[in-house]
């Protein structure tokens, strides 16, 4: 009993250390004396070593927020990590007095051993889950249900709960060897006064479509993988966040670009392979089935539509504003956000919220964020944080001047439910927290009715989806919270008391920071628009790449690229190799040297356009560099109107004059109609050769000697050949008779007339 006295004692493990210590020094020198202190010191210290022998873990606890007549249940498993078996052992509830603010709960939550006194006394032992024996690294199951009039829950309030294991082991005697804490929120009845609570219910996934199109009219999208398909899917990531946002109380906070790219899969897609090639995408009715869920799900509730792509606000304000051309981006991507909800889901939303990474802000992400014709800006209390000493935290809607409204969310909140979700014990224990807070809230010292905000992670897991949905059904009772829009939470009448100061630029975090997208990441994005802007002027069709390049543009600024900045290289290094193919299918045939004989001569040169669709617009110039030996017209330079159809070549011809003999380079090049060169130009060389009066009359004396020495000829063979005829005429006449008679037969040289 000394022992236990001694173990379960108000003073701290440290301080009793201390003690013990200075005890020995005192009485080092007589050994009885120090024997007896030693050996309960050692006692002690073996006892306070069996402290956390055994992990409690909550798998259920229903229900979340109990009312009067309910029976609690919990269940869980206990672990006994040690190598000696615990005898006696029994799981228990313990309830501690109701917590007095909101850092109470957060100290509790990180407390580690068990705490005698702190954690409050253990309810009636007939409610305890008891093993006679607990072995060395086993586990065992356990359900605790307890009548909720049994807690002696006297007032509202977030009563801390733990669920201890007492027991014994070989070294000691019964002591508590583990806990785990959680909260119970005990408000049976509504509250006069409830808060107001929006929830931002995040639709946004990563980047999937490239900008490459099929060469077929339909211009079949190319995606660079098909994993989106599988946060689709049944049980996927998206899935759920449908599936259980459409029957709970929150807003739709959604990235256009995520519709448009489902979208595509729906009218047929490809998909990149690794080595290249492409190939038919297979989950159209998957992309069809999630989207019509949607459609239905967002019937009657606020939508809430960001820029196009979801673009890295604090990226853009801390290394694009300096690149021409980028912050130009911003007010195309509202337009489009707006437009593409329309079209897909056929509800209008509001476009009139920007959401910075983890709600951090500081006065170049404000004032990016409103640029594009935002006035409210999503923050979050851990970046606008209350200094005003208010003791109650305040409404969210906080004027920060200019017209714009910081929309503080609660951090306590906005990041219960980030981690692994995936283990129930971790899921409870986040549902718990999430609900004491919220009450927390709603029972500080104020008379006001006050609205917050929940902003959670961007893209939460699925596990982690259904914890959210879990905390927001236990709330939907409606004890101590209202639902209300974000619309509304930014409308709401702001308290006069509240901080509304923007922090400075060197308070945003640094482990954000290093993860923007840096300067050379957005001229890498103006060149590559700056190649469209004088790839498109040339085209009979220039939405076909227009749109694709335009929607692309935003998604290499997308948020989505935070910590990935390997694979967000190699999707801008994609756009632009892509895009220089393209312009490279129109383009000068290279030109073998050419030899030019006299004063005036044509030079062809051909224009091969390999697109699917005409080209025009383009200027064909043809230099000489040596005006005074080749000239085209009165000039060294010559230029023609280029039109070409698609999949065709032009070949246009240039009349040169040379003045003297020798070699001439030329020089060909492609230009648009503002005068920008487009594509590689190509050089050749025309070898000039002047032929003067005097040489073209000896050449056509000589051709007429050559024409007057083959009549010549013709006439003499003639004549022989008369001659020779006439002499075997003349033999054949004077041949002698033989005055033989003929008998019907021929004789040796005889032709007999058939």
């Amino acid at each position: 009993m000394a022992e236990a006295a001694v173990i379960q004692g108000a003073s701290p493990a440290p301080a009793r250390r201390r003690w013990l210590r200075r005890a020995v020094v005192l009485l080092a020198g007589t050994p009885v004396l120090a024997a007896l202190i030693y050996a309960p010191a050692q006692r002690a210290q073996a006892a306070e070593s069996d402290a956390g022998t055994v992990d409690v873990q909550l798998d259920t606890l229903t229900p979340s927020a109990p009312v009067k007549g309910d029976t609690l249940t919990i269940s869980g498993t206990v672990v006994n990590t040690g190598r000696e078996p615990v005898t006696d052992a029994r799981v228990g509830l313990r309830v501690g007095s109701p917590l007095p603010d909101r850092e109470a709960i957060d100290e509790a939550a990180e407390r580690g051993e068990y705490r005698p006194g702190t954690d409050g006394k253990e309810i009636d032992p007939a409610f305890a889950v008891k093993f006679p024996s607990l072995p060395g690294k086993a586990g065992r199951h356990f359900e605790i249900r307890v009548p909720v009039n049994k807690l002696e829950l006297d007032k509202d309030g977030v009563y801390q709960l733990g669920v201890s294991v007492s027991g014994s082991t070989g070294r000691s005697g019964e002591q508590v060897l583990g806990i785990e804490r959680t909260f119970l929120p005990w408000q049976p009845e509504a509250a006069s006064k409830r808060s107001q609570l929006s929830y931002v219910w995040p639709l946004i996934s990563s980047t999937h479509l490239t900008a490459e199109t099929g060469s077929d009219e339909l211009q079949t999208p190319v995606f660079g993988d098909d994993d989106l398909a599988a946060e689709l899917a049944p049980g996927g990531r998206l899935e759920r966040m449908v599936t259980l946002g459409k029957e709970l109380p929150i807003t739709w906070v959604i990235d256009p670009d995520l519709l448009y790219t489902v979208d595509a899969m729906t009218k047929g897609y490809r998909v990149r392979l690794p080595d290249g090639r492409t190939v038919p995408g297979r989950n159209k009715a998957v992309a069809e089935k999630w989207l019509s869920s949607l459609e239905t799900a967002v019937q009657g509730k606020k939508v809430v539509a960001l820029p196009f792509a979801d673009p890295d606000l604090a990226s853009l304000a801390h290394h694009g504003k300096d690149v021409s051309g980028t912050l130009g981006q911003l007010r195309p991507a509202t337009d489009k956000a707006k437009q593409a909800v329309e079209t897909v889901l056929h509800v209008t939303p509001s476009t009139d919220f920007s959401w910075p990474v983890d709600g951090a802000i500081d006065p170049a992400i404000v004032n990016v964020a409103t640029s594009a014709g935002a006035h409210n800006v999503l923050t979050r209390s851990d970046s606008l944080t209350e200094t005003s000493g208010l003791g109650y935290t305040p409404s969210a809607a906080r004027p920060i001047g200019a017209g714009a409204t910081a929309v503080v969310a609660d951090a306590r909140l906005s990041t219960a439910f980030q981690g692994d979700m995936l283990q129930a014990g971790n899921s409870v224990l986040a549902v718990q927290r999430f609900l004491a807070q919220s009450l927390a809230l709603n029972l500080q010292n104020t008379d006001q009715q006050r609205s917050f905000v929940v902003a959670p992670q961007r893209m939460p897991s699925a596990s982690q989806v259904q914890t959210m949905a879990d905390a927001l059904r236990a709330l939907q009772p409606g004890r101590w919270t209202q639902p209300q829009d974000l619309e509304a939470a930014a409308a709401a009448k702001p308290d006069p008391g509240a901080t509304t100061q923007v922090p400075g630029a060197g308070q945003y975090p640094d482990e954000l920071r290093k993860q923007e997208l840096s300067q050379a990441a957005f001229e890498k994005i103006r060149t590559t628009q700056t190649t469209l802007d004088h790839f498109k002027v040339i085209l009979s069709a220039p939405d076909r790449v227009e749109i694709p390049f335009g929607n692309t543009t935003n998604r290499e600024m997308s948020t989505s690229w935070r910590g990935r900045p390997l694979e967000a290289q190699g999707y801008r290094d994609g756009v632009q190799q892509y895009l220089i193919g393209l312009t490279e299918r129109v383009q000068l045939i290279p030109k073998t040297d050419t030899t030019l004989s006299g004063h005036s001569a044509t030079i062809p040169v051909t224009v091969k356009n390999g697109l699917v669709q005409d080209v025009r617009g383009l200027v064909l110039r043809i230099r000489s560099a040596n005006p005074t030996r080749l000239m085209f017209g009165d000039s060294g330079e010559a230029q023609q109107d280029v039109t070409v159809q698609a999949q065709h070549s032009q070949t246009l011809k240039f009349t040169a004059n040379a003045t003297a003999s020798g070699p001439v380079e030329v020089t060909a090049q492609l230009y648009t109609k503002d005068g920008v060169p487009y594509g590689k130009e190509r050089r050749f060389t025309v070898e000039a050769t002047e032929i003067t009066p005097t040489v073209m009359f000896v050449i056509a004396g000589g051709m007429l000697l050559l024409v007057l020495a083959g009549i010549k000829m013709y006439a003499s063979r003639k004549r022989v050949a008369a001659r020779a005829a006439a002499e075997d005429t003349q033999q054949s006449d004077e041949t002698p008779d033989t005055g033989a008679e003929s008998d019907g037969t021929s004789g040796p040289g005889e032709t007999v007339d058939r």
